[in-house]
């Protein structure tokens, strides 16, 4: 296992917060540079059948915050300033993989964006996520 493998485990185990728990997120790899996780579009679709736009919010949001953590360190908090996601394409089954990498890593402010992937590798989603860190109160 690598680094970002132990890493994804160890969060996995330890919770990655209700909602990602919930939304059935499982991490795959994380470190500042890269954030990998799939969701299921079962359980997290709107009535046509299709995975819910707010659940890729979900995951960009989760992904990225955890993507800026990782990045500020153990003294600071990561807070979604703003979040922007764009849907390419529907999905209806299966998982769907989240792949979070740095547009921008500074002191005070990380942007991540999460390309969000069919099993057939079609790009569904493309959000950005802005946060600022900030020193733990």
């Amino acid at each position: 296992m690598t680094e970002e493998q132990d890493l994804a485990a160890v969060l996995n185990e330890q919770g990655r917060g209700a909602l990602a728990n919930r939304m059935g997120i499982t991490l795959l790899e994380a470190s500042a540079n890269r954030v990998v996780a799939t969701m299921p579009v079962e359980g997290n679709t709107q009535p046509y059948g299709l995975l819910h736009g707010g659940a890729n919010a979900v995951l960009v949001e989760t992904l990225g915050s955890l993507a800026a953590a990782l990045h500020g360190g153990p003294n600071k908090q990561a807070l979604g300033l703003n979040i922007n996601v764009t849907h390419q394409k529907s999905a209806t089954g299966g998982l769907v993989t989240g792949v979070a990498t740095p547009m921008s890593l500074g002191k005070t402010i990380a942007a991540i964006e999460v390309v969000i992937t069919n099993e057939s590798g079609d790009r569904i989603a493309t959000g950005q996520l802005t946060c600022l860190l900030r020193d733990w109160r």
